[in-house]
Formats: structure tokens, C-alpha cells, sequence
């Protein structure tokens, strides 16, 4: 399970967006009681979001409270560049979403309560897809697990023991600037160590019994 990273929300410039309100009714003996949810995000555009789930009589103080515990929810998301550092997927309850990763200028391609946390974590360019439920709260709970769950290339080269330059795949450059070849090509440009060549044979001396012509046979 990925390690909580809950941000201090003092000294932070957050933004609000109200994901839903929903109106719930309570029957009592004295006829129905209704009372108001919100399901609030907030973030700095940046790289830091929260969720929260207000509930009170009215919406303004059904908002608030929302607003309240999103910013006890903060969590800092890894990214790379505007977007995510990998492809992950998010299960909460029924709700399932993959997000991938996309290149500069393709934009958030995400609606409803996925496209808000998403904006809201200064992410521009994902590309996301709902495999699961269309409950906001559990697509909206969902997309965070997935940001949670996220990786740096610094953490999994730690983990592994290699440097990010390795986890990457990308090529080391050696001091003088040039590209380090890999090993296998180290190898495939070594000359192959020629072998010993056979040692020439004698030639035969006339009269030796396998000789030649002009060996003359014995009186």
C-alpha cells in the first residue's frame, strides 16, 4: 500500500470545486427531514489535492464542512512534467479508473469528478478511462487512490538499487561527453581471439617407407 503523504494546508493557495450535491430526506413521524451532501475537491494547480464529504441541514454548510475535511486530505502527487510518471489504476469499491500517462498538448481527457481532481493536482495532459461504477464519490475516491498509489523514478531506483538513469532506460555518458555503449555491444565489437594454428608437418625423407618417387627398393 503507498505510503500517505498528507500535506500542512497553512501557506497554500488552494482552489475549491464542488464535484455534487445531493439532497437526502429522513422520514419521521412527523413527515420528511432533508438534509444536504457535498462532495468537495481542493488544490493548488499545482501538484497538491484533497477530497471531502460534507454533510449538514443546508448547502453552504454542507460545502464548508466538505471543504474542511478535503484539506485534512492533502497528498502531494508525483508527476513528470504535466503529466503522471506512469500508468495506474484506481479501485475504490465499484469505482475503477486507469489513468495513463500523454504527451504535451493532449489536454485532460477525463469528465465529471475525475477531470476536477486531476485539474485540481496541476495535471494537463492524461488520458483516463471509468471501468467500473459511474457513483461520483466512488470515481472520485478511486482516481485518488490511483494518484496515490503513483511512483518517483527516484523511489523505484532506490528500491532496485540502480540510478534513474538506468530505471528510465536511458543511456549513461561517459566523462568526455560521449554515450556509454552497452554491454552487449561491448561485447559483439571485441575481436574473437584467433585460434593456434596446427604446427606444419615435416616433409618426408627420401627412402622413409612411405616414400615418393625415386626411392629406390632394397637389394
Amino acid at each position: 500500500m503507498a505510503p500517505r503523504r498528507t500535506i500542512n494546508p497553512a501557506g497554500l493557495d488552494l482552489q475549491e470545486r464542488v464535484v455534487e450535491i445531493n439532497r437526502v430526506a429522513k422520514v419521521v413521524k412527523g413527515g420528511r427531514r432533508f438534509s444536504f451532501t457535498a462532495l468537495v475537491v481542493v488544490g493548488d494547480e499545482d501538484s497538491i489535492v484533497g477530497v471531502g464529504y460534507g454533510k449538514a441541514n443546508e448547502v453552504p454548510v454542507a460545502i464548508q464542512k466538505g471543504v474542511e475535511r478535503a484539506k485534512k486530505n492533502l497528498f502531494k502527487v508525483p508527476k513528470h512534467g504535466d503529466t503522471i510518471t506512469h500508468r495506474v489504476e484506481g479501485v475504490f469499491g465499484a469505482g475503477r479508473v486507469l489513468l495513463k500517462p500523454a504527451s504535451p498538448g493532449t489536454g485532460v481527457i477525463a469528465g465529471g469528478g475525475v477531470r476536477a481532481v486531476l485539474e485540481l493536482a496541476g495535471i494537463h495532459d492524461i488520458l483516463s478511462k471509468s471501468l467500473g461504477t459511474q457513483n461520483p464519490i466512488n470515481l472520485v475516491k478511486a482516481t485518488v487512490a490511483g494518484l496515490q498509489a503513483l511512483r518517483t523514478p527516484e523511489g523505484v531506483a532506490e528500491l532496485r538499487g540502480l540510478t534513474v538513469a538506468q530505471v528510465l532506460g536511458l543511456t549513461e555518458k561517459t566523462g568526455d561527453g560521449a554515450p556509454e555503449p552497452a554491454a552487449e555491444e561491448t561485447a559483439a565489437a571485441a575481436p574473437v581471439a584467433a585460434e593456434p594454428a596446427a604446427a606444419p608437418t615435416a616433409p618426408a625423407e627420401p627412402g622413409s617407407a612411405g616414400g615418393g618417387e625415386g626411392s629406390e627398393a632394397p637389394s
